[in-house]
């Protein structure tokens, strides 16, 4: 029943951010061609079977079973359903054909631009709603780095200070995962060790890199606060509350939340004095928790813990969860920067573009061979996986993940490929330099070259995701 469940919330959360994306594309193309007075025969969101019609005025709108994507069929087009039966006939005024290239070419770029001011309409909103948290970089005076990591890899070592990315001083600690700067060719991070100042150097193919290792860089600066307390576990029985900050572990000193996992994985199960820090002073604790020391923020307590083993997980835990966002916040001073409606716009639009030139730029890497075509697309069931995981995070990183997508299928469809709007558009820029259409013959073919590569192509990707689960 849980799986059923969980495949049933898969399905609800991916089906509403591909009807947001396609009914927006699908308007595109609609309100143009109305626009310009061409006849729209067919305005359908799905595939067939159609679940749901009707009709109103010259156009048919449905409602299809396959909801993978959606169609617009306006009369005189040649388009994916290769209708050529008015071909044989003189030109309609109504028809696509009839009408000057210059608005046969925002007809087939509607649905492009759609999708790009969907992007900028939402980026615009979250800005305006939630503003933007940030930590100032010079409050982080440290960072933990996993061994074995990639940026354990290029050369960073527990303790440094990174102070600059890409030769561009570090303002906000966020930048460091900042996709536009993740994609840099080389990608440098400077650090601070002791007194000297190094630059390391990220390998040709990071992302592929990143997505060997689940995106992750191996940098993180979570200190050992507590976030809190299973019921029942060693931790609650030793007495420790959220907000606790553990400082030791048997005699090894821990100041990231990463230490801590490592140093009780070490233990293997074993008994360990734990250290922490409570700055409640009043707080009691039980009889088996020693008071160490008292400092001027707070009192030091140490208790003796046996971490219990999770065969599911195959590693050890003494029951307590690791520190919220809003602790992270707080204990890192973090700011808050609000928008006005303008303010919102412009920072709005700013990272519509910035998304779209990272899009590109990683698609130019991949095709160039840079990069991993394999590892670093996804299909269906990855974009599944992580709009799920954008909806389980809240409203926020729904609407976040749902606008990057609006920015890749914008992308996607202009690329000159038949049976996509891109390919259209070749078709009329040739009609440009050439000053006639190319033949129906030559469409068709095209046309069917190009769905056929489009089928190809998406059971690639299904049968990759399948693989990376």
């Amino acid at each position: 029943m849980e799986l059923v469940l969980n495949v049933l919330t898969y399905v609800f959360w991916v089906l509403l951010a591909i009807m947001i994306l396609v009914f927006t594309h699908e308007m595109g193309h609609f309100l143009f061609a109305k626009l310009f007075r061409m006849r729209v025969e067919k305005f359908s969101i799905g595939f067939p079977p159609r679940l749901f019609s009707r009709r109103w005025g010259d156009t048919e709108y449905i409602i299809g079973a396959t909801p993978l994507g959606g169609y617009v069929k306006i009369s005189g087009m040649i388009d994916e359903s290769l209708d050529t039966a008015h071909v044989a006939q003189p030109p309609q005024p109504w028809e696509f054909r009839a009408k000057p290239l210059w608005q046969r070419m925002l007809v087939i770029s509607g649905g492009v631009l759609f999708n790009m001011l969907l992007a900028v309409g939402i980026l615009t909103g979250l800005k305006w709603i939630y503003g933007e948290a940030y930590i100032p970089a010079e409050n982080i005076r440290s960072v933990y780095v996993a061994e074995g990591s990639l940026a354990y890899e290029m050369g960073l070592r527990t303790g440094d200070q990174i102070i600059a990315v890409n030769g561009r001083p570090l303002v906000h600690y966020g930048d460091l995962r900042d996709l536009e700067a993740l994609v840099a060719h080389p990608f440098t991070i400077t650090v601070a060790r002791g007194r000297d100042t190094l630059t390391f150097t990220g390998p040709p193919d990071l992302m592929t890199q990143l997505s060997r290792r689940g995106g992750f860089l191996g940098i993180s600066v979570d200190p050992p606060l507590v976030g809190g307390v299973l019921e029942g576990s060693p931790a609650e029985k030793a007495g420790l509350k959220a907000g606790d900050r553990i400082v030791a572990v048997d005699s090894v000193q821990v100041n990231f939340w990463n230490e801590l996992v490592a140093q009780v994985q070490v233990q293997g199960g074993q008994p360990l004095r734990l250290r922490w820090l409570r700055t409640d002073t009043l707080a009691g604790v039980p009889e088996t928790t020693v008071e160490v020391a008292r400092q001027p923020e707070g009192i030091v307590y140490e208790a003796t813990l046996t971490p219990y083993f999770d065969p599911e997980t195959d590693r050890y835990y003494l029951g307590i969860a690791a520190p919220t966002p809003a602790m992270l916040m707080q204990y890192f001073g973090a700011k808050q920067r609000r928008f006005g409606a303008g303010e919102a716009l412009i920072a709005g639009l700013r990272d519509t573009w910035t998304h779209t030139r990272v899009i590109l730029t990683s698609l130019g890497r991949m095709i160039t061979g840079r990069e991993s075509f394999r590892e670093n697309v996804g299909g269906p069931i990855m974009i599944a996986k992580v709009t799920k995981e954008a909806a389980e995070a809240g409203a926020r990183a729904f609407w976040n993940i749902v606008a990057l997508l609006s920015i890749t299928l914008a992308i996607v469809n202009f690329l000159p490929i038949p049976a996509l709007d891109g390919g259209h558009m070749v078709f009329l820029l040739y009609e440009a330099v050439a000053r006639r259409e190319p033949s129906v013959r030559v469409r068709l073919a095209l046309q069917q070259v190009g769905m056929m590569l489009l089928v190809a192509l998406m059971a690639f990707l299904i049968l990759n995701d399948l693989l990376r689960l």
